[in-house]
């Protein structure tokens, strides 16, 4: 076996990859950017190394460094986890060249299945099933414009590198086909250093299924099963699980073969993923073949017992596969939420921000598992891809594996940044993902932009149970703040008793707050022998409370609840009932770029990709205006309003901060 390799990647895949090397005995190698330098990965790993800047182009995707940073530690191997430079063939062929094995396919493999266009021209030949589309040379305006003409509308314009959902773009009609085109080669550039797209018909929501293969260095090959990934959001999957549910069981042995077939073709090596669309009628259609580990491959791992890391190590070292076909058992179900640091209710852009608590439900990895990337006090920046963690739940069942997921998140308690683990508890309640397997016709990839639909506002009001707990932690810190040492030293003490029995009177406090932009004001009423509080226009009295460690116990009208409350430079954030909510008690930015005022503001933080207008420009109500980049993702930010542009105030490539002043306008008075 190897006995040091170095891992190229970061985040919860290093982290993953280097506690499995650690179990066989191997020696680990981080390497990181500026930003990452106390990343949680490289306190995991036995050394590590600084290579560059934090832009992916100045470190992670910069080959030449890697491969310089892996001679100066005299590694054997690197293992590139995914993406970066996973399924870069000319980063795998430098490997080859300096004779540092890549733990991965040859680069000829990568180069043939890694890019979609080329994946199909060989799974064509095999007599795989392809959807109608381009996957040519001819990258012109002209010819790819005319090939959507002929697959006829609505069309995916699709990078042929990379994955994730980036470079890709629907379009409905003709005239939207050159923009969304120009959109989707910049993303690509920029997230995988090429910019070639090809073009297929789209299919409205179709099930995402992908199968596991593994392929050893003496021609053998399997599969371990297949996933579901039909739970995306802009093509960025979110919920994964395995086995797909009410697969017919000849479907699901069709998908298997079909897989194998795909990698005997190429003569595949390592792991990999063949991934398929499937209609309602469960007929599939191959859609690409990722050349390397999967983000969701821990649901594979726990319905199969096995640890595929610990696969691609042996198979890279030349060692056959672990187990034969007929030896690899589908044992049970298993879930896996991404959690994102992302506002669901500014239409999921990401954040960023200063981990400050964190607290994590754990069984070790039996039936809770927790891949993370993050620990308390890390820095989650504007550059990388904003996933922080992952949660994966199994049980012998479905519905056991999804009522065990909905307690580990309720126990994921995160503070600092914004997540989306309140919407990933939502997402595995809805009946269209709940209920797959008694109506699987309703589970594809329409499931999540149908629920954000119908539901309008992602999330409920402010909770009467969740301002109560703010309240007797509001009171606590203040009473604990003028308490002499030795009377708050006694644990009976009724200086510890947040009950108003020393102000012999009644007692009003006014509690201005917000909630996700909203202003809350809150009337406290405190007499000797109860207190209430008024939340629009409701009055909930409040009674019975106590602490247990950082838990607030508490009675809110009759009914107990309990939660944990953390404070930090972040705000107040409170854990209740599975909900993470984030109070501040002055108002926060006013909601940006609304039509009052006269001036652009940046959503998020990031740097200023396109600026489509000039100084002295009349713009539209809606019209796009600026382009900011954040985590590998554009986002276009649209006029408030009709009137001139006064003001430029950054250029193209300036990094700008959330609620920066991007520009001024004046108002058209006509």
């Amino acid at each position: 076996m190897f006995s040091k390799i170095l891992i190229a990647n970061r985040g919860e895949i290093a982290v993953r990859i280097a506690r499995t090397a650690k179990k066989l005995g191997i020696k680990t190698v981080a390497v990181c950017s500026e930003a990452d330098v106390n990343a949680l990965h490289t306190t995991e790993c036995d050394q590590k190394v600084m290579i560059g800047g934090s832009l992916p182009s100045e470190s992670y995707l910069n080959g030449r460094r890697i491969i310089d940073a892996a001679k100066d530690m005299g590694v054997e191997a690197i293992h590139p986890g995914y993406g970066f430079l996973s399924e870069n063939a000319e980063f795998a062929a430098l490997c080859e060249d300096e004779k540092i094995k890549f733990i991965g396919p040859s680069s000829r493999v990568i180069q043939a299945m890694g890019l979609k266009s080329s994946a199909k021209v060989i799974v064509e030949k095999a007599g795989v099933p392809l959807l109608p589309g381009f996957h040519g040379e001819d990258q012109s305006d002209k010819t790819l414009s005319g090939e959507a003409e002929r697959i006829g509308y609505p069309v995916l314009i699709k990078a042929i590198a990379g994955g994730g959902g980036k470079g890709m773009r629907v379009v409905d009609q003709a005239d939207q086909f050159l923009a969304a085109l120009a959109a989707a080669r910049r993303e690509a550039k920029n997230s995988f250093g090429n910019e070639q797209v090809l073009i297929e018909r789209y299919i409205q929501a179709p099930r995402h299924i992908e199968v596991q293969v593994f392929a050893d260095q003496h021609e053998n090959y399997v599969h371990l099963y297949e996933r579901d990934c039909s739970l995306q959001r802009r093509y960025q999957k979110v919920i994964e699980e395995a086995p797909a549910p009410a697969i017919p069981g000849e479907t699901r042995k069709a998908l298997g073969e079909t897989a194998v077939a795909v990698a005997k073709a190429v003569g595949y090596e390592g792991a990999g993923t063949v991934e398929f669309i499937m209609d309602e009628d469960f007929q599939f259609y191959f859609m690409e073949m990722n050349t390397r580990l999967q983000v969701e491959h821990p649901v594979t791992e726990m319905i199969t017992e096995e640890d595929l890391v610990e696969w691609q190590l042996r198979v890279a070292y030349g060692e056959p596969l672990p187990k034969k076909q007929e030896e690899i058992k589908l044992n049970g179900h298993a879930v896996e939420c991404r959690v994102y640091a992302e506002n669901p209710e500014r239409d999921f852009l990401p954040a960023s921000g200063r981990i400050e608590y964190l607290k994590e439900q754990r069984d070790g990895g039996a039936t809770v598992r927790i891949d993370s990337g993050v620990k308390v006090g890390d820095e989650v920046g504007v550059y990388y891809d904003p996933m922080i963690s992952k949660i994966i739940s199994w049980d012998i069942n479905r519905q056991a594996a999804l009522s065990k997921m909905d307690t580990a998140l309720k126990a994921y308690h995160l503070a600092g940044i914004q997540t989306n683990t309140n919407f990933l508890r939502q997402l595995i309640c809805v009946p269209d993902f709940h209920n797959a397997e008694k109506e699987p016709k309703n589970l594809n990839t329409g499931v999540i932009s149908r629920y954000i639909e119908g539901r309008g506002q992602l999330y409920k009001q402010l909770s009467a149970e969740t301002v109560a707990l703010f309240l007797i932690f509001e009171l606590k810190g203040a009473f604990d703040n003028h308490i002499e040492p030795d009377v708050s030293a006694d644990p009976y003490s009724p200086w510890k008793q947040v009950d108003g029995w020393r102000l012999n009177r009644t007692a009003n406090r006014i509690f201005r707050i917000t909630c996700d932009d909203k202003p809350y004001e809150i009337i406290l009423n405190i007499t000797p022998k109860k207190m209430q509080f008024t939340l629009d226009a409701m009055t909930y009295e409040l009674s019975e409370w106590s602490f247990e460690s950082a838990q607030i116990n508490v009675t809110v009208a009759g009914s107990a609840t309990k939660g944990v409350v953390f404070e930090g430079e972040s705000g107040v954030t409170v854990f209740c009932d599975g909900d993470t909510t984030v109070l501040a008690r002055s108002r926060f930015n006013m909601d940006v770029n609304d039509e009052s005022g006269n001036s652009l503001i940046a959503p998020l933080p990031g740097h200023v990709r396109q600026i489509l207008v000039k100084k002295g420009d009349m713009v539209k109500k809606d019209q796009a205006v600026v382009i900011v980049e954040a985590m590998k993702m554009e986002h276009t930010i649209l006029s408030p309003k009709t009137g001139k542009v006064v003001e430029i105030y950054y250029s193209e490539g300036d990094q700008v901060l959330e609620g920066a002043e991007l520009l001024a306008l004046e108002e058209d008075q006509s």
